[in-house]
């Protein structure tokens, strides 16, 4: 009977390995989507609707922080914070072209959370 134990535990491991993964994955795509939309407002010069919505998808981060602060880097989590906050205050500032870099920073930096759950044999190397 303990010899099943040793693979039943690494089994368990991968299992949640991989679905971490994929939650990380669907959570960064979602904030990239909001992102997206975020600068399509900024073309559009629909700051009241672009603060709201940056509001929502801050409201959405925040809503995972322990979530993020367990499985990945605090670095990683506390620069996309950061982030965050920057673009909301270029938004309320009506700075556009600063805006913009930062939510391509912002998107950058999501990416990478999510490259970083990511199974791979650069991340188990």
């Amino acid at each position: 009977m303990k010899k099943w134990i040793p693979p039943a535990v690494l089994a368990a491991i991968l299992a949640l390995s991989l679905w971490n993964a994929a939650a990380m994955e669907a959570c960064v795509a979602r904030w990239r989507d909001q992102l997206q939309q975020a600068d399509a407002l900024v073309d559009a010069e629909d700051w009241p609707a672009l603060e709201h919505l940056l509001a929502d998808s801050y409201q959405d981060w925040s809503a995972w922080q322990t979530y993020l602060h367990i499985v990945t880097e605090h670095d990683a989590v506390d620069d996309a914070e950061s982030m965050y906050r920057r673009c909301m205050a270029f938004a309320a500032a009506r700075e556009p072209s600063e805006l913009r870099a930062e939510t391509a920073d912002l998107r950058d930096q999501l990416r990478l959370l999510a490259e970083m759950e990511r199974l791979s044999w650069r991340n188990i190397l």
